[in-house]
């Protein structure tokens, strides 16, 4: 296997259309590294550039310790698994997992070995005798992810290959992926929009939006220590909630939203490091689940209370998604365990674990707490 590396690489289009802008990053030998981000970031121009389907415009990209931009796609060593699944329709599972080593001349007995092992790894042992058009979608990316397998390549690249599949299936093969990539001990680069395949799968997350990347971290780190407003709002379902408003010396450290809305008083212990703030506009980020039914919580010594009228309500299962408006119309949400359902159109006191918060800076929206 070998690492993956670019650096300061820009993709501009005909056009001038600039879909990557200085990107930098550096996945590590046997890593699950996570292009994640919304559509049209460039996260799937950046997994096609280290694949050589599309050409860098400008910086530098390494698969090992070899440059390989002016280097052929067939000669990089990778194998690439597309959303598409891209499978011969009237050739067998076994004759589309072999395709690619007969072309490359590979004995009889080589090729039938590694069909046979990967299959058994990916459990389609019993499908090699049929054709696509009789498997389901789950069984078609088993053969798409086998005829990678069997290339033994350096690097994996997988570009959105679960998007076609259903909701429960999708759990499935991401979790069989993952235990993949642990038994295979590969080098992977996994795109995907879906910020829940990458928390769940990477070891790595790199968050884009518009061509630049905001973010490379660990999942946990993504989701407790984001850099910025978009990555605090991308990472995390249901997503963050932002507010909008001032900090305010008013017998404590108290936060206001414009327009009347919140009112919630901040720990003590980030006086000093709110100090400069003071009066300028921020904008107050909080997850759901560190917004708690008050009732919930008597006897607690809680500040950053407030009440509001119930919107929506989502019942999960073991958990109950309330959806609320503040008196300035910002509507967020909290995530309470379903001991009991809110109704709407009522009235209910939360209260704010305001010691979690993250604040952003109005106008950078880089983050200076949280």
């Amino acid at each position: 296997m070998a690492s993956v590396k670019l650096e300061n690489v820009k993709k501009v289009f005909d056009g001038g259309v600039v879909a990557v802008q200085d990107v930098n990053i550096n996945v590590q030998d046997k890593e699950f590294a996570v292009l994640v981000g919304p559509s049209g970031c460039g996260k799937t121009t950046t997994l096609r550039m280290i694949a050589g389907l599309e050409e860098a415009t400008e910086g530098s990209i390494y698969i090992g310790d070899r440059l390989v931009n002016d280097v052929p796609p067939k000669d990089r060593d990778i194998a690439m698994v597309f959303q598409n699944y891209a499978l011969y329709p009237h050739m067998t599972v076994y004759d589309n997992m072999a395709f690619g080593l007969k072309l490359r001349k590979y004995p009889k007995q080589e090729i039938k070995q590694r069909v046979h092992d990967a299959a058994q790894i990916l459990g389609i042992e019993e499908l090699l005798d049929r054709k696509p058009k009789a498997l389901s979608g789950g069984q078609r990316q088993r053969v798409a992810v086998g005829r990678a397998i069997v290339r033994k390549p350096k690097v994996f690249l997988f570009d959105e290959p679960l998007s076609n599949l259903d909701a429960k299936l999708r759990v499935q093969m991401r979790t069989e992926i993952s235990k993949l990539h642990q038994r295979l001990e590969a080098t992977m680069v996994y795109v995907t929009h879906d910020q829940t395949e990458a928390m769940t799968m990477g070891d790595r997350i790199v968050v884009m939006k518009d061509g630049v990347i905001q973010q490379t971290d660990t999942p946990l780190n993504l989701y407790n220590h984001p850099q910025n407003k978009f990555v605090a709002g991308f990472i995390g379902s249901p997503a963050m909630n932002f507010f909008n408003g001032r900090i305010e010396a008013d017998g404590g450290l108290v936060f206001t939203e414009t327009g009347g809305g919140l009112r919630l008083s901040l720990p003590e212990q980030f006086a000093e490091r709110l100090a400069s703030h003071h009066g300028k506009e921020i904008t107050l980020g909080i997850r759901p689940e560190h917004i708690f039914d008050a009732r919930r919580c008597e006897g607690a010594e809680v500040k950053a209370r407030a009440k509001a009228k119930v919107e929506v309500v989502e019942p999960m299962g073991n958990e109950i998604y309330v959806y609320f408006a503040t008196k300035s119309g910002t509507m967020y949400v909290s995530r309470i365990t379903a001991t009991e359902e809110p109704e709407a159109g009522k009235e209910m006191e939360f209260v704010f674990d305001t010691a979690k918060v993250h604040l952003f800076d109005a106008v950078t929206e880089k983050v200076f707490l949280g």
